[in-house]
C-alpha cells in the first residue's frame, strides 16, 4: 500500500491495504439528517443513553485505550470537526495499524504518522514507551501506538522486527487471514499452526519487548503462539466463538489459556459478532464482552474496535464502492465469512463508542473497577509487562 491508499483506506483497520480508496472521504456530521440517507429510526441514528454522573466521572478519570483503531475515517483530509470530535472522545491511546505489504510502503506509513503528530502536537503523541500512555492521559492527548497486521516484509527478513521496533513499532501480528511463513491465519483450512520461523519470531519479539498479536491467527497458531511466548500476548481485536462461531472468533479454551498466561483479549465492533444478515448492535458486542469476562476474568478483557474514532458516514456512492471491495477481497481470498455487511456496529459508531460501552457494562451490573479495566487499564498493564514500565 502506498501513502495515498494508507491515508484513505481506513473504513476498517482489518482491511487496511485492501479497502477501496476514498471509501470514507467525507466530513464529520453527526446530525441524523446527514447520515447517508439512513432512516431516522435505524440503529445508525439511535442516540445512546446519557451516562450517569458516576459513569461520566469514571470515564473522564480512567485510561481509555482502543486496542485497534484509527483516528480518522479519512487520514488524508480530516476536517476541523473531525479533529474536535477525536479530541473530545475521551480516548487516551489507540493501537493504529500502519503496516503495508511492502517494506518501503510501511516506512512511508511511519512517516505519515510522524507528520501527523508533528503538525498536531496538541492532539497526538506517539507512544514509544509505557509511560507515554500516562503522559497522553495527563496532557489530554491521544497516544498513537503504531502496530502491524501484515508480515510479508518481516518474512523476507526477520531482522526487520528489530528495525521497526527501533522506529517505534512495538505491536506486531504474526499472521493475517491466510498462511504466512510464521503460521496459519484463521481462514487456512489446514490449521497448521506456528512454523519454525514463527517460533523464532516470537522469541525475537519477546527478547526485544515487542508485543505478539494473534488476532487473525488460526486456532492452532494462536494456541501455539500463547504457549511459545515467554511474555503475555495480545489478541487485540476478535470475538468469542462460543457466542457466535466464526473463523475470526476465538474458542473458550484459547481465551482461558491466554488469560492464564497473563494476556489480553480485545472484543471488536465488527459484524462477526452475530450471524449474517443481522445488523450487529451494541447488545451483540456486549454479549461477547460479558462472555469474555466470564471466561478470562475481568483482568484480561478490553475493546479493540477495528474501526475509527471518527464517526463513519455512508453515502450511496460509498456503499457501492464498499460492495465492490467485498468482491475484491473475496477474489484475493482474504474475505471472511459474513463480509456482506458494513464493517462496523451502527450504534457504536463514533467518538463516544467507548463511553457507550461503559454505560452498557454498568447496565449489565459490572462494577466500576471492572469497567475501568475493560476501558483500558487491562491493556495498559499488559503492555507494561511486555514492553517494560519505563
Amino acid at each position: 500500500m502506498h501513502r495515498r491508499d494508507f491515508n484513505l483506506a481506513i473504513l476498517k483497520i482489518s482491511a487496511a491495504a485492501l479497502v477501496t480508496p476514498r471509501l470514507l472521504a467525507q466530513p464529520l456530521d453527526t446530525s441524523p439528517a446527514n447520515v447517508g440517507g439512513e432512516p431516522a429510526n435505524s440503529p445508525e441514528n439511535a442516540s445512546p443513553d446519557l451516562p450517569s454522573p458516576e459513569i461520566a466521572a469514571l470515564y473522564a478519570n480512567t485510561t481509555v485505550i482502543d486496542s485497534l483503531c484509527a483516528p480518522f475515517t479519512d487520514m488524508d483530509a480530516p476536517t476541523p470537526d473531525a479533529f474536535q470530535a477525536v479530541r473530545q472522545s475521551g480516548i487516551t491511546a489507540i493501537n493504529f495499524t500502519i503496516s503495508d505489504p511492502t517494506f518501503e510502503g510501511t516506512v512511508d506509513n511511519i512517516a505519515v504518522i510522524e507528520s501527523l503528530v508533528e503538525q498536531h502536537p496538541e492532539v497526538f503523541l506517539i507512544v514509544r514507551q509505557h509511560s507515554d500512555i500516562a503522559r497522553a492521559k495527563r496532557e489530554n492527548k491521544i497516544g498513537i501506538m503504531p502496530g502491524f497486521q501484515y508480515t510479508a516484509f518481516l518474512e523476507e527478513n526477520s531482522d526487520r522486527i528489530d528495525t521497526f521496533r527501533k522506529l517505534g513499532v512495538r505491536i506486531m501480528q504474526l499472521t493475517y487471514n491466510n498462511r504466512s511463513i510464521f503460521g496459519d491465519g484463521c481462514l487456512e483450512p489446514g490449521n497448521a499452526g506456528l512454523s519454525k520461523a514463527g517460533i523464532a519470531a516470537v522469541k525475537k519479539m519477546n527478547d526485544l519487548g515487542v508485543a505478539v498479536d494473534l488476532s487473525h491467527s488460526g486456532y492452532r497458531t494462536t494456541s501455539e503462539g500463547i504457549a511459545t511466548s515467554a511474555k503475555p500476548v495480545l489478541i487485540t481485536h476478535a470475538g468469542c466463538a462460543a457466542v457466535y462461531a466464526h473463523p475470526r472468533n476465538k474458542p473458550d479454551e484459547i481465551l482461558k489459556t491466554l488469560a492464564d498466561r497473563g494476556g489480553y483479549f480485545g472484543v471488536y465492533l465488527m459484524p462477526y459478532v452475530v450471524a449474517s444478515p443481522t445488523v450487529p448492535t451494541r447488545q451483540h458486542v456486549l454479549d461477547h464482552v460479558i462472555h469474555a469476562i466470564n471466561v478470562c476474568g475481568a483482568d484480561h478483557v478490553g475493546i479493540g474496535s477495528d474501526g475509527a474514532i471518527q464517526k463513519t458516514i455512508l453515502t450511496p456512492e460509498q456503499k457501492a464502492a464498499f460492495d465492490q471491495d467485498i468482491a475484491r477481497r473475496k477474489k484475493l481470498g482474504i474475505g471472511a465469512p459474513g463480509e456482506d455487511r458494513y464493517p462496523y456496529v451502527p450504534d457504536l459508531n463514533g467518538p463516544d463508542h467507548m463511553e457507550v460501552i461503559a454505560i452498557e457494562l454498568a447496565k449489565r451490573g459490572q462494577t466500576s473497577a471492572v469497567i475501568e479495566k475493560v476501558l483500558g487499564t487491562n491493556f495498559q498493564r499488559v503492555i507494561g509487562e511486555i514492553w517494560g514500565t519505563t
